[in-house]
């Protein structure tokens, strides 16, 4: 059966065989209540279950690595599986930073398309060259808080004090006349509590999860379009899978597509589950229209997407590719 280990073991070699079946490692960064591990153990669950002598072991709440330094183990076959946010491994490959680019992302219908063209195929064929592969795609959403006013459009920012999810949303944000403060999702709530910060950007989830719902006067939440999609995939060691036999791979590949169905719909619920929570608290809902999206972008491709291409050898076909997926 599934094992969910807590205690550290970052000294622990991946891929082992325990009394006849293969074990794999999993890493993540998150508690057992979060999507994430929920993707993890669908995947482990299921492959216990299908009596292929192969356990998948998961160590969550940064138990085995801390979060922006699994990607490296797991390219050298030091950790079999991740779920990861691509983008943290942004350094090591520049490219990975295109999956957390304001704009480029309409709404999860939008994301699951992006997932089956060709701009992920290119970015699994960078993967491989690290000797990592795609087991589950998934991204998550977010919005926008105001603590005294909606933020929709780009001159709602312009004067703000704003945190952003990620430098290329401060890029597009600064690029509208917002000030930046760059800060962590969890320090949203005191930022915003003492005055340092008038407007924040994150994942549906982390504005539940740190009730920033207590300090704002109106929430746009991921909806029809939504500027914030970060790219969450399972990933996996390619070698490891290689190095399972047929009857494994295939049950791991089963359990993989049905925890992928999972997360898409999970995506989508946690948008909505946001919305009534600050619905409850009082919060003003607003919503962004594919106006106000395109206005976005609009400053998007002026600063963010010019970064990207100045830093990215290949990257403006990368992002071309992107922006062809409808």
């Amino acid at each position: 059966m599934m094992k969910f280990v807590s205690a550290g073991a970052a000294a622990l070699l991946a891929f082992s065989n325990v009394a006849g079946a293969t074990e794999l490692r999993l890493s993540h960064q998150w508690s057992n209540k979060d999507v994430r591990h929920k993707v993890a153990e669908i995947v482990a669950n299921e492959v216990a279950a299908a009596n292929v002598d192969l356990e998948i072991k998961i160590f969550g709440s940064k138990s085995l690595f801390k979060p922006r330094e699994q990607y490296k183990p797991l390219s050298r076959g030091q950790l079999d599986m991740t779920v990861l946010p691509l983008s943290y491994a942004g350094g090591q490959q520049p490219a990975y930073n295109l999956t957390l680019m304001p704009g480029l992302v309409k709404n999860h219908e939008h994301a699951a398309r992006l997932s089956a063209s060709p701009f992920m195929k290119e970015l699994e064929a960078k993967m491989a060259t690290d000797d990592v592969m795609v087991l589950v795609h998934g991204y998550l959403a977010g919005g926008f808080v105001g603590k005294d006013k909606c933020i929709t459009k780009p001159s709602d920012v312009a004067g703000l004090q704003t945190r952003a999810a990620g430098k290329a949303f401060e890029q597009m944000l600064a690029g509208a006349g917002a000030s930046i403060a760059s800060m962590a999702s969890s320090e949203i709530y005191n930022a915003m509590q003492t005055g340092v910060l008038n407007a924040a950007n994150t994942s549906s989830s982390s504005f539940v999860s740190y009730r920033i719902y207590e300090q704002v006067k109106c929430y746009t939440p991921a909806g029809d379009v939504a500027l914030w999609f970060m790219y969450q995939p399972l990933l996996m060691n390619k070698s490891a899978f290689e190095g399972l036999n047929a009857a494994q791979q295939a049950a791991l590949l089963a359990a993989s597509a049905n925890a992928e169905t999972y997360y898409l719909a999970e995506a989508k619920k946690q948008d909505a589950a946001s919305v009534e929570v600050f619905r409850k608290a009082g919060v003003e809902i607003a919503n962004m229209s594919p106006e106000d999206f395109a206005a976005w972008r609009a400053i998007a491709q002026e600063t963010s997407y010019k970064k990207f291409v100045s830093n990215v050898p290949d990257g403006q076909a990368r992002l071309d590719i992107a922006l062809a997926v409808d």
